[in-house]
């Protein structure tokens, strides 16, 4: 549950907790923590400037550096000729 507030939106806060063997409490609703923390300040926000979106493409790019991707040559894919293939669900035929 939550407030109204001026603007005509609301606000919204966990209401329940809960327990995992192997996380222990936690409360709902809380999403992934972010490997790298980023401020947005008002000015960012006025400018239209994205820092954690500038921040990740710069990690991402970082990354790619430290370990490009793998190259493959044709013949070097696997052959899937025996591979089990994909089928439709019954109604669902796209």
């Amino acid at each position: 549950s939550g407030g109204a507030l001026v603007d005509g939106t609301v606000t919204t806060q966990p209401e329940y907790s809960f327990w995992f063997k192997d996380v222990g409490w936690t409360v709902e609703n809380h999403g992934t923590d972010p490997d790298i923390e980023i401020e947005i300040s008002p000015d960012d926000f006025r400018e239209k400037r994205d820092p954690q979106l500038d921040t990740s493409v710069a990690e991402a790019l970082r990354l790619l550096q430290e370990q490009p991707p793998l190259q493959f040559e044709p013949g070097d894919l696997p052959n899937l000729a025996g591979a089990p293939q994909l089928t439709t669900v019954e109604g669902n035929d796209q």
